[in-house]
């Protein structure tokens, strides 16, 4: 009894302890805006709003992105310092979508 009891708290200690250090890596609202911003730009190639230069350019800075959470997932630990730093590079690049399909330039 005493066996199985001990069996039964030693897997549960181990679930609580692998969920608590997936949680504190867990970037949804990130992964999200990746996902979003990755569509917009397709969508801004589609449509010719945005020339392959641009296009180019906005897939690298995502892909700085995307490289960025993964060093700050690295260590097990996304602090909040980090995900500051990485929200507000996708801002810049949410604006700069923007810019780039709003601009004079279309591919033709």
């Amino acid at each position: 009894m005493k066996k199985t009891l001990f069996s039964a708290l030693t897997a549960l200690a181990l679930l609580g302890a692998s969920y608590s250090a997936s949680a504190q890596t867990a970037t949804p609202v990130i992964a999200a805006r990746q996902h979003n911003q990755q569509t917009r730009i397709r969508q801004g190639v589609k449509s010719g709003a945005l020339t392959r230069a641009e296009a180019t350019r906005l897939k690298s800075r995502e892909a700085d992105i995307r490289q960025d959470k993964a060093a700050a997932k690295a260590d097990g630990v996304v602090t909040r310092d980090e995900r500051q730093d990485i929200r507000k590079d996708e801002h810049q690049t949410s604006r700069a979508i923007y810019r780039q399909k709003h601009d004079a330039q279309v591919r033709h």
